[in-house]
């Protein structure tokens, strides 16, 4: 069983380790990939989500995912109580095992064939990652009827952020919630990109490649998926050609506004 594993523990981190040492406990055929994400970063993991589980997948390709900055309470929490546990099954048949923070769920809430609440405590340990969700996501994974809760109401989850930076990729490219529109795009078009503190110009292109060398892109890139009304979005890039548009920018997390001008 193919188990994607995205969270926040940082990439050679011995968390890593530990948790699929503990999944593997309770999934022994299971095969790890991981992904990592920035610290408490929900936007990324969300975006992270979204473009493995809605790609054709191995049968029973399941997506565990754990970024949990317990920003649903602030006031002091016991037993170190967090966001609950969820479930997501979509269409590729791929299932999403996680904690529903932020923006966790909000690429997939709409596309969903199904949205429930894990029956798991949401409290007990500090690492519940570790400690109490793997054998809730086990059970989940095995199909026992008791492993999961009430519904999940998708109006629940926050939308995804308009015009912001979704993930970095390594090669320093900056993947946003701008959707391509082919109708609106007019290649060659200079544009001023402003993040943060930071202003460039760039070239909107149809195509990642077709700026020269040290030239910013406005351009779609290679992520994106289909909608459930059958339609696909390709999400822009910002792409430096011949560098990084994360360096260019002083390396804006995730969930940073792109303004556009």
């Amino acid at each position: 069983m193919l188990v994607h594993i995205i969270a926040d523990y940082g990439m050679g981190d011995l968390a890593f380790a530990e948790v699929v040492q503990r999944i593997k406990v309770h999934l022994p055929d299971m095969e790890p990939v991981l992904t990592p994400v920035p610290a408490f970063s929900t936007i990324a993991a969300g975006f992270c989500i979204a473009q493995i589980g809605l790609h054709p997948s191995p049968p029973g390709t399941l997506i565990y995912h754990n970024v949990a900055p317990r920003e649903d309470d602030p006031a002091a929490r016991a037993q170190n109580a967090g966001e609950r546990l969820a479930y997501a099954r979509l269409s590729t048949g791929v299932r999403v095992i996680g904690v529903n923070a932020g923006h966790a769920f909000s690429f997939i809430k709409d596309v969903a064939e199904k949205l429930r609440w894990a029956a798991s405590s949401a409290e007990g340990s500090q690492f519940r990652s570790r400690d109490v969700f793997p054998q809730a996501a086990a059970a989940i994974a095995l199909g026992l009827p008791s492993a999961l809760g009430d519904d999940l109401d998708p109006e629940s989850i926050p939308s995804p952020p308009v015009s912001a930076v979704a993930y970095v990729d390594g090669y320093g490219n900056l993947k946003t919630t701008i959707a391509y529109d082919p109708n609106r795009v007019r290649p060659g078009k200079r544009i001023t990109v402003r993040i943060n503190e930071r202003q460039h110009e760039a070239t909107v292109s149809d195509g990642a490649f077709a700026v020269p060398h040290g030239e910013l892109a406005f351009a779609p890139g290679s992520s994106g998926w289909t909608l459930r009304d059958g339609s696909t979005v390709r999400w822009i890039e910002l792409f430096l050609r011949g560098g990084s548009a994360w360096n260019l920018f002083d390396r804006p997390a995730p969930g940073s506004f792109v303004a556009i001008h």
